[in-house]
């Protein structure tokens, strides 16, 4: 059969008008192009994920042949490009790691080979195929650490792009802060809105500017008493009424105001040394009782007992029950005592003067009056300590304010005298007060911002800056339901800040869980 088929050939090459055989077509080259295509799988593969990766069609295959849709409708969408501008076929070499490429294209196949061995070696024990596998991840995990690869599992084989190059030291990215900063306090869950501007403003021409004398308060009938000048005056917070409760003499002037406990009985310490008693229900003074040299500046009240410092160094407490009012002379300060309070459970006074002390006096055994000695004496600060306040939740626990030159807020355990914390408030610290409703303390400042500043306590974290007054603030007082502070600045204006407001939230709960918590008896009756 051989020799037939070559004489065939032969005589179909002798004749000229046949069809000749010369190389493939183009048409033919490209369909057999195509064909073959699909057995170099890896190439295939590449080019489709890259292409619809981006443009999310697949390529068109090309038939030798026109299609009746090519002539009645054409393509009209261009490919897009890549944010770097380049042709997206074309890989970025400087930006390829060929070895890892390799290493990954060569992966799947390597995996199969050693499936094919596990599934041979199948007999073994559970053992020893646990620890070969173990030991195989310990070995790739080496070679990934030594090679600076990192995870294989999902590097690229390709890099169209190169990276964005690191930033210099120096550079300062400004929208770091949109992605770094910390959530602001006030915005946190769990914490309230503090707002910092003032609820009302008043007038208060005349008002001394002294940080040594204390000259507004506010009763439990909420009045507020604010010392102008020569004139005593009385505002009521509610109604908004003001009336005149007296006027000194040409030359004299109040230096301290003190409401008692409950009541409206005011105690007016005046420039003379005597200690005025007025029924201000009534705007009649009861009695006048003497016992300093000089003019007093600070009062604190203790029941029916009534505590004043002078300037001339000393504290005298007054009875007023009795006609010998005078019960005892304190004798701890050698300058003006400008400070005095007693603590939440009138176990301890503590008195603050302009020689840098803090005095704390314990209570006498009797229940009336204090020891003559104090119990412990603070010379921590730096400069005239006039700022003082108990904290009503830690009855033995004392803040203490200090002057220009000190500028620190001191937080004092009377029970062993020891000093829990000093905090750096930047500026003259005039007075302080502590929150019933929340764990704050609100602190009243001189030069240079004239602010009022709310710290968390005990961690002592600046909660917010009350901000108006345009001179140092001398006064504070808080309103009798602990929701709002009055502040008096030497601007000559008193400002009213609802800055301790309760939550409304939090007593509806405390009222739900009062509710909700009944009699043991009423429970067993049902």
């Amino acid at each position: 059969m051989s020799q037939f088929n070559f004489v065939s050939d032969l005589q179909n090459a002798l004749i000229m008008d046949g069809e000749t055989r010369g190389p493939a077509p183009r048409w033919k080259k490209k369909l057999e192009a195509s064909l073959s295509g699909s057995i170099n799988t890896t190439r295939s593969v590449l080019s489709v994920s890259y292409n619809t990766s981006f443009s999310g069609v697949q390529a068109p295959t090309k038939t030798p042949g026109k299609s009746s849709e090519g002539k009645t409708k054409k393509s009209t969408t261009t490919p897009t490009k890549t944010p770097g501008g380049g042709d997206r076929f074309i890989p970025n070499r400087a930006a390829t790691n060929f070895e890892l490429a390799h290493f990954l294209v060569n992966k799947d196949s390597g995996d199969k080979s050693d499936e094919e061995n596990e599934k041979a070696t199948s007999s073994n024990s559970n053992e020893s195929n646990v620890q070969a596998s173990a030991h195989k991840g310990e070995r790739q995990k080496l070679i990934s650490e030594v090679a600076q690869v990192g995870d294989s599992k999902g590097g690229r084989i390709l890099c169209y792009q190169n990276k964005a190059p690191a930033a210099p030291e120096t550079h300062n990215n400004p929208l770091k802060v949109v992605y770094s900063i910390k959530t602001p306090i006030s915005t946190k869950s769990g914490s309230r809105y503090i707002p910092t501007t003032s609820e009302r403003i008043l007038d208060a021409p005349d008002f001394i500017n002294d940080y040594y004398l204390n000259l507004m308060d506010w009763s439990a009938d909420n009045i507020v008493a604010v010392a102008l000048g020569s004139c005593v005056y009385l505002w009521n917070a509610q109604t908004g009424n003001i009336e005149q409760l007296t006027e000194f003499e040409e030359g004299d002037y109040a230096g301290s105001l003190s409401w008692i406990q409950e009541g409206q009985i005011l105690a007016i310490g005046n420039s003379t040394g005597a200690v005025e008693l007025w029924d201000c229900s009534k705007v009649k003074r009861l009695r006048v009782m003497d016992g300093h040299s000089a003019r007093v500046g600070s009062l604190a009240w203790n029941s029916f007992l009534v505590s004043s410092g002078s300037r001339d160094g000393t504290i005298v407490h007054h009875d007023v029950r009795a006609r010998e009012h005078k019960l005892s002379t304190l004798a701890g300060h050698t300058q003006e005592v400008c400070g005095l309070k007693w603590s939440t459970d009138f176990k301890y006074l503590a008195s603050g003067g302009n020689d840098n002390l803090v005095n704390v006096w314990s209570a006498a055994s009797g229940g009336v009056g204090t020891a003559t000695d104090p119990l412990y004496k603070f010379n921590d600060h730096q400069a005239a300590v006039r700022a003082l306040a108990w904290c009503p939740w830690q009855p033995s626990t004392l803040a203490s304010g200090g002057g220009t030159a000190d500028r620190c807020i001191k937080f004092w355990n009377v029970n062993n005298g020891t000093l829990i914390k000093s905090v750096d408030s930047k500026s003259q610290v005039c007075a302080l007060l502590f929150s019933r409703h929340y764990k704050e303390l609100i602190s009243a400042h001189g030069f240079a911002n004239n602010q009022l500043t709310i710290w968390k306590y005990p961690t002592m974290v600046k909660q917010a800056d009350l901000t108006g007054h345009t001179s140092r603030v001398l006064q504070m007082a808080m309103s009798p339901d602990g929701s709002t502070v009055i502040s008096a600045g030497a601007d000559e204006t008193l400002r009213l800040w609802n800055c301790f407001a309760p939550d409304p939230l939090a007593s509806k709960k405390a009222v739900s869980a009062s509710k909700a918590k009944q009699s043991v008896f009423r429970q067993s009756i049902r």
